[in-house]
This record gives structure tokens, sequence and C-alpha cells, in this order.
């Protein structure tokens, strides 16, 4: 499998216009002849790239089974060209919107991790929006959601801004958190912020159409696991399934973590086999 996913290169796809063009890159795994499962569409949190561990799990799950993946960097991000400090939420779903356009699969399943988890949210109420003869999207068949973090900007980070935070925010549009993850900090902007109250998805009911099951650590320093319970209140219409992992981190990306997500993600491809099949 290691040679197999090692050989992949790189393809970029150009997002925006003008001085918002920027170039996304992505790994495409097509699918092996004949085989009809949903493609998987791996999408990374915050400054996350797509040669992240389970990330390349997630691939090379795909190439096992012969489904197609898709896997990209948001502008900022890994291989992607692009300012970090431009990120936001809209931006971010736009280029992830544009590359599942442009690979065009028939059918996805959307694996998202912390951030990732949000994009995917959305993505799946862009998709219902944007349907028609002009923008035929893929046909969405069940989410995996890692940690999610959706809403993060302002359920969890606006509410314990310190008034430090607060005044470089107003006087330089950003401030730095510590990152236990890199050495360097991590930074969020007043756009990221801003943006992020106008891509709210915790504020009414979320129809995503499709089974979704949520992965959560219980001792994760990041994410609340009280935040994956608000979430899936606001999931009534869907089958949803909640994974507790008793002493699992924001990470998950541990041999018995990875085990939990590729059985998540074999279980909705089941499901959508079964709903292909005639009654």
């Amino acid at each position: 499998m290691s040679d197999q996913l090692s050989n992949a290169q790189p393809q970029f796809l150009t997002v925006g216009e003008g001085e918002a063009a920027r170039e996304i890159a992505m790994l495409v795994r097509p699918a092996r002849a004949g085989n009809g499962a949903p493609a998987l569409v791996w999408l990374s949190g915050y400054r996350s790239d797509m040669s992240g561990t389970k990330a390349v799990e997630l691939d090379g799950l795909a190439a096992e089974l012969g489904a197609a993946c898709i896997r990209l960097d948001y502008s900022g991000h890994g291989l992607s060209g692009g300012s970090f400090g431009d990120g936001t939420i809209s931006r971010w779903l736009e280029e992830a919107l544009a590359v599942i356009r442009h690979v065009a699969p028939d059918r996805i399943i959307l694996v998202g991790s912390s951030m990732g988890g949000w994009i995917a949210l959305r993505l799946a109420q862009e998709l219902a929006r944007q349907g028609g003869p002009k923008l035929e999207g893929p046909k969405l068949e069940g989410m995996v959601l890692i940690a999610p973090a959706p809403d993060f900007t302002s359920e969890l980070i606006e509410p314990n801004l310190k008034a430090k935070e607060r005044k470089s925010l107003a006087e330089r549009g950003y401030f730095e958190e510590r990152s236990q993850y890199s050495p360097e900090p991590n930074i969020y902007t007043r756009a990221l912020i801003e943006d992020g109250r106008e891509n709210r998805v915790l504020d009414g009911i979320i129809e995503t159409g499709c089974p979704v099951h949520i992965l959560q650590g219980m001792k994760d320093a990041d994410v609340p696991h009280a935040h994956a319970l608000k979430l899936v209140e606001h999931l009534p219409a869907d089958d949803v399934v909640l994974t507790f992992i008793r002493d699992g981190d924001h990470r998950l990306s541990r041999p018995g973590d990875i085990a939990l997500l590729v059985s998540a993600v074999k279980g909705i491809i089941r499901s959508s086999t079964n709903r292909q099949m005639p009654a």
C-alpha cells in the first residue's frame, strides 16, 4: 500500500479570480475500474493538511477498497498557494467545493476532522442549495466527522477571549495563541471570526440528508465532548451515530482511533451500498 501512496502526484486547481486567485493542491486517487463505491473526500482541520496521518490512512483505505479518494490543502495550508492570514471558512469552503466539482464524482462520503467537520456540514448545505441542471453536484452518501468543530470561532474562541486578545484583534486584526502541535503559534484573524458568524450551522436544524458518524475523544482539550452532543441535537432528521472515545484526545490518530475511523467509513459505505440496491 505504501508504494501506491507514495507515487501520488499533486494536481493544482486555480480557485478565485484576480487578486483572490490561488492555486489549490489536491491528491486524487481514481477508483478502480468497475468500482461503484462513493468517493471518499478528506477535509482537514485548521492548520492541518492532506499529508497528515488520518488523511493518509483514509487514502490507504480507498486503495484497499478500490474506491476513489480526494484530498486537498486549503489555501495557506500544505502545498496550496495563498496566504494563511487570508483564510476564512467561506474561502476554504469555496476551495473544497471547487475541487469536488472539478473531480466530479457521482457520489461522495465526506470525512472531516475538527474544522473539516464544519466545512463538511457547510458543504452539505451548499451542495443541496446549489443543485440544478448547471451546478448538479455529487450525491452525498454520508459523513464521518472526527472531533468536529462547527462554529468553533463563535462557540469556542469568542466566549473565551482574554482582554489582551481582544485588544490585539482590534488593533492588529489578529491574535496569536500557543499551539501544542507546532512551534509556530496559531493565528486567529478578525476576518476569520467575523466570517465564522456568517457560516454558523448550530443556529437551527442541519439537514444533511445522509447518515452521520461522529468520533469524539472525551479528553479532547480543543473541542469539548459536549460540543459533539450539541451538534447531534442539531441533526434530528439524520441517522446519527456518536462514538465517544473515553481516553481520546483531539487528534485521534492512535492505531485504535484509526481503526474506529476505518470502521466508521466502511459502515457508511455499506449503508450507501444497501440504499443503492433495488427493493
